[in-house]
């Protein structure tokens, strides 16, 4: 099967004609030279760099896999070239101030960029994944001397970046962590201590590494509160390498292109970012990043399987299909049957909503960034706290479900690797798991985002949807029905005083999957109105997708109604 290949034009109809992206950016004097020309040009040869250059690698690099040798890893032929070219190009610094030597265009633009280079190769992409999370990072949080040290050549892309947070024993609990960081003499630490599941910890595509690694100072007290944030380069300005070692890369079921690694850290001479004990809060720009950039990963991975399943679909020649008048031949292209039709219109529904959400989310960030208006900032932070798990845990998982579903286009032939769609299945798999799980996400929203304010923030966030213009009735009614569940169910059942204290979190993952069928919702509602509306997809949407809505409310009440736990499952 052929290559992915990008689809700016596609991307643009939703940006400019959905969400009217360039007007809003265009009246911010951060982007007051921003127009629709512009976005077109910079996504156009974004899609032609992703689909001359980077995803020709994606199966040869699958199938390489990278290779560990003697402490050192070797990325797959290609790999390095393509790196070079990439930042070389000018790709990684999209959205990096211009005073860091970036091109200080909007997130939304980046974000487009990232779901393509997913889409196209997803090993590939997972090293400049963490880039821009680390270049704010440092930006937000580093001292005067790191900022003149890591800042341009981490917007640039010269060098890359790694997010060094979890031990064999602690997992995603990181209030276990034990590396330790001792004072030395000169003002920096020796940091000592392993950590796990380190993507990009060690490679061969730029010449330097900077990680950025959560530790404990020996006064530091239990427990997340006690954990700073310290910066070890792989080299340090006068050549010498740091005491870090790559001990072992894991072998995984996907992204075998990704280098995943065990890394030690021997007395590592590090920097500490942002204030002791302020660790989390200072690693957190980084790994909100990232949660956004994983949910694009799903949309992308999403529409990669999609395209192999389509054109495979409108070429394999199976039996006929229920009605077929066709004169060709002794069977029909199995795109005219309704099995096929189902899975690959579902599909659709999911990527182009998906789209719409996460560009939104991209805006929002610009626009919390940038808006020179409060009470507008307020709103755009209001909903990317919410949107962004429902983005990365939904799209995710769907991501993985989907991929699967396109695998079944091909029956047989979807088995076997020379097709190419059962990479998408493996790689996929992943991108629930890491960046905090998707039931990690689920708590997040519910127990952290909406019990503590009362539903304050969530109930404003439905409120506004709801009274968008356009808005299919249906929408508007299940908006309120949902606001009026969480106001008269979900707040007085899951009140310390009426529900054993773990009910909130068996009712967590059914709550965030209703948010995300509300938001997809709207995203079609929004979609239906819009130039070159795909009508197919929108009737999936409401055909095949929405009913799921009633099924989890009703799964919430189900766990609501109950007064007892479910028992411990053991």
């Amino acid at each position: 099967m052929s290559d992915y290949q990008p689809q700016p034009e596609a991307s643009l109809r939703i940006l400019d004609g959905v969400l009217k992206v360039s007007e809003q950016l265009a009246a911010l004097p951060a982007f007051a030279d921003f127009d629709a020309a512009l976005l077109q040009q910079v996504l156009g040869e974004a899609g032609k760099f992703v689909g001359e250059v980077v995803a020709p690698l994606n199966q040869s690099g699958d199938a390489v896999g990278a290779q560990f040798k003697a402490g050192a890893v070797i990325m797959p032929p290609g790999f390095r070239d393509a790196y070079q070219a990439f930042w070389q190009a000018g790709w990684p610094s999209l959205a990096c101030a211009v005073e860091d030597g970036g091109q200080g265009l909007p997130t939304v633009v980046e974000a487009v960029l990232h779901e393509m280079l997913n889409a196209a190769n997803h090993g590939w992409t997972m090293a400049p994944g963490l880039l821009h999370g680390a270049y704010e990072c440092i930006r937000h949080h580093g001292s005067t001397e790191l900022k003149a040290r890591y800042l341009a050549k981490l917007a640039s892309g010269e060098w890359l970046a790694t997010m060094c947070l979890t031990e064999p024993h602690a997992g995603s609990d990181l209030g276990l962590v034990q590396t330790k960081a001792v004072p030395l003499p000169d003002g920096r630490f020796a940091l000592s201590g392993t950590k796990i599941f380190i993507s990009g910890g060690e490679h061969d595509l730029t010449d330097n590494i900077v990680h950025l690694v959560l530790a404990r100072l020996p006064d530091g007290p239990p427990g997340p509160k006690g954990l700073s944030l310290f910066l070890v380069p792989k080299f340090h300005e006068d050549g010498v390498r740091s005491s870090v070692h790559c001990e072992r890369i894991e072998e995984k079921m996907g992204i075998h292109a990704s280098p995943t690694c065990v890394m030690r850290f021997d007395e590592a001479a590090a920097s500490i970012v942002g204030e002791p004990g302020k660790g989390l809060n200072a690693m957190f720009v980084m790994m909100n990043a990232a949660r956004l950039l994983v949910g694009l990963q799903g949309i992308g991975l999403l529409e990669a399987a999609w395209q192999k399943a389509d054109a495979y679909a409108k070429e394999r020649r199976q039996m006929r299909a229920p009605g077929s008048s066709s004169k060709a031949g002794a069977a029909d292209v199995i795109a005219m049957h309704p099995a096929m039709q189902r899975i690959l219109q579902t599909q659709r529904a999911w990527i182009d909503a998906g789209r719409v959400i996460a560009y939104r989310t991209a805006l929002e960030l610009d626009l919390q960034k940038h808006h020179p208006d409060t009470a507008r900032r307020e709103a755009a932070a209001r909903w990317c706290s919410l949107v962004t798990p429902v983005l990365k845990s939904a799209w995710t998982e769907q991501a993985f479900t989907g991929a699967s579903a396109c695998l079944q286009v091909f029956g047989g032939h979807g088995y076997v690797r020379e097709w190419g769609i059962e990479q998408h299945v493996r790689d996929a798999r992943v991108a629930m798991i890491y960046e905090g799980t998707n039931e990690i996400q689920a708590i997040d929203l519910l127990v952290r985002k909406t019990l503590p304010d009362g539903a304050a923030a969530l109930q404003t966030l439905l409120a506004e949807l709801a009274a968008e213009p356009g808005q299919n009735p249906r929408t508007r009614l299940a908006l309120h029905a949902f606001s009026a569940f969480v106001r008269e169910q979900v707040l007085p059942r899951t009140s310390e005083s009426d529900a054993s204290p773990d009910q909130p979190f068996w009712l967590a993952d059914d709550f965030l999957r209703a948010l995300a069928l509300l938001l997809m919702a709207w995203a079609w509602d929004r979609l239906a109105t819009a130039p070159h509306a795909d009508a197919t997809a929108h009737a999936a949407f409401w055909r095949w997708v929405w009913p799921e809505f009633d099924m989890r409310m009703g799964m919430m009440n189900t766990t609501l109604t109950a007064r007892q736990s479910a028992p411990a499952m053991l």
